[in-house]
């Protein structure tokens, strides 16, 4: 089947199977490999993306389903920034050691991202609540969190500037 969907805000024409995943369309036929495939199960977080405003697991979302929408993923979040600088989502993952052997971190960024997009005020407790879904084998939980509570001030700093 052909379906037609928008990337990182460039349009793509695919031939694909229905039962194939997001995940693999990405990665396989559209060599972004930063989201990652960590359970194929819908588990673990690591192949959240962006799916038309809400943070979804790609491993779990099929082509049939696909046809028109819009997908960001962690290669899409950094070019819509002046100067090719890094998010600052990104930034606070870095300033935290949140990221250890980065496997996880996209799917966490990710999902921070759907996040504040909707609500750069949502409280600690939102936070944690909408991160528990999500695992690492590597940090520990606060490194995170803190990174998440940074990357909610950067971002708050960040508007207020611009």
């Amino acid at each position: 089947m052909e379906i037609i969907i928008t990337v990182n805000g460039q349009k793509y024409t695919l031939e694909v199977d229905p039962k194939d995943s997001l995940l693999f369309i990405l990665r396989e036929k559209l060599g972004l490999t930063g989201t990652k495939n960590g359970c194929s199960q819908n588990h673990c977080g690591a192949c959240t993306v962006i799916m038309d405003g809400d943070a979804v697991r790609s491993c779990h979302i099929r082509a049939k389903l696909l046809n028109g929408t819009n997908i960001i993923t962690i290669e899409g979040i950094s070019p819509r920034l002046p100067d090719d600088e890094l998010h600052p989502i990104q930034q606070a993952f870095i300033k935290t050691t949140a990221i250890q052997c980065g496997f996880c971190t996209p799917g966490y960024i990710m999902e921070l991202y759907g996040l504040y997009e909707k609500n750069p005020n949502v409280s600690e407790e939102e936070i944690k609540s909408k991160l528990e879904g999500h695992l690492c084998r590597c940090t520990g939980y606060e490194p995170i969190i803190d990174a998440a509570i940074l990357a909610k001030e950067l971002l708050k700093a960040r508007n207020q500037l611009g």
